[in-house]
């Protein structure tokens, strides 16, 4: 990692190396550690934050940039390993910046994924509340259904590299020539892709970097943004849905926790008791349509106007008669529904920025029974949270799913309601 011009020397020097002993993971996958300076800081210590070093472990690391109130640093040497360290099975674990815990038992990822979610709610919204155990994916490697490496043309005399972007850079990429988290399907599609790549950058026919696309439905791999796909999705113990969608749109990526996924979001919705169901941000309909058997109707919007044609597309070649989409901004979805907040339960799974407050005050006006909020990104979600809170909304379940396993993300689903005597609109 080069030096910046403008490199902040306090309170390490660039390269300093420091020895300290990591005693939790942040929600950012990195270990966490102190280092004593003196001072009238001296006993709580400096933050120091290492990548791939675990809780327990006492390492050697090296500082590569100071901020305001901590420091990050390349990890250089474990001097004593956490009983649960295992050997990755990628061998660019460390310089590939795509997974964080591939040195870390599974286990241990999903106990440690767990404590965040309960951490981050009782920070960022005051609450201690029960997390319920994470819900596992059934295949820890080999799950990701789409994945997008990409490439920038390097400079003369220097190999091209087709990848991930290196760990702790914005612009330097990693050769990749196999994912492990991704599926076989997609990693056969890759070294043929890669192949192709070479070759054209070696006739002079590439211009500029690009983004692949490799995305799997079913075993067969499409490559093209554009390209219309079908996956047959299982939603629940013998339920399957026929679903299409492009290519490049948001769909969950990883088929094989789907039906424990798509499952739990139905229940925690019908077992509000609501009559009728709203799914903002629905993209293609993957929860609308999963969920339309237990409700008398159901509407779906979204702001795409491609995905909303596809979502209506999927209930007709699945046979659901009561479900109904709309294109238009999410802010506005409550307005003409014909159905009262009291009877109706929401789900919302916003992108990872989370809600706007434009929407968030049209579904508090709306005032349905219950919110089930999937989130994958549970730091904005329990930002949320706080207007849920204020708004005179009571948190019930709080279900993670690892739906990114030896990485630091997951899905988190928090189940909201409101008292008997404080439903319907205002």
């Amino acid at each position: 990692m080069s030096k910046k011009k403008t490199f902040n020397d306090r309170p390490f020097s660039y390269h300093k190396e420091v020895e300290l002993s990591i005693t939790t993971l942040t929600n950012l996958g990195l270990g966490l550690g102190r280092v004593a300076l003196g001072g009238p800081d001296a006993e709580r210590g400096w933050v120091v934050m290492v990548a791939f070093a675990l809780p327990g472990e006492r390492v050697r690391a090296r500082v590569f940039r100071n901020h305001a109130n901590y420091s990050e640093a390349d990890l250089v040497e474990v001097i004593s390993a956490s009983p649960h360290r295992i050997p990755p099975r990628c061998p660019l674990f460390g310089r590939c910046g795509g997974c964080q815990y591939q040195n870390l038992r599974y286990e241990e990822q999903l106990g440690w994924k767990r404590r965040q979610v309960g951490e981050l709610m009782e920070h960022m919204a005051g609450l201690k509340v029960a997390v319920a155990p994470v819900i596992g994916s059934p295949r820890p490697f080999g799950y990701r259904s789409k994945i997008t490496p990409h490439f920038n043309l390097p400079a003369p005399g220097r190999e091209l590299s087709i990848g991930f972007l290196r760990q702790g850079s914005r612009t330097e990429v990693v050769d990749v020539p196999r994912c492990e988290i991704a599926t076989e399907p997609i990693n056969a599609r890759l070294s043929e892709a890669r192949e192709a790549v070479r070759r054209r950058a070696g006739e002079g026919a590439l211009t500029r970097g690009a983004t692949l696309l490799f995305r799997d439905s079913g075993g067969i791999v499409t490559t093209r943004h554009e390209d219309r796909v079908v996956e047959e999705v299982p939603v629940g113990p013998g339920e399957t849905l026929r679903l299409g969608f492009l290519a490049r749109d948001f769909f969950q990526n990883n088929p094989f926790i789907l039906p424990a996924f798509a499952g739990y979001v139905r229940e925690q919705a019908r077992s509000s008791g609501a009559r009728f169901l709203v799914d903002a941000y629905c993209g293609s309909g993957l929860l609308a349509l999963a969920s339309a058997g237990a409700f008398e109707r159901v509407v779906g919007v979204e702001v795409s106007e491609s995905s909303v044609a596809f979502a209506r597309d999927n209930a007709a070649a699945n046979g659901i008669a009561n479900a109904s989409f709309t294109a238009g901004d999410a802010s506005a979805i409550f307005s003409g529904l014909g159905f009262p907040g009291r009877d109706t339960a929401v789900v919302i799974d916003p992108p990872r920025k989370g809600c706007d407050g434009a929407f968030l005050g049209q579904l508090f006006a709306f005032r349905p029974r219950a919110v089930v909020y999937v989130s994958c990104d549970p730091a904005t979600q329990m930002r949320d949270l706080a207007g849920f809170l204020a708004a005179g909304y009571a948190v019930g379940a709080v279900q993670p799913f690892d739906l990114f396993p030896q990485t630091r993300h997951l899905e988190c689903v928090i189940t909201l309601s409101l008292g008997a005597g404080d439903t319907g609109a205002r």
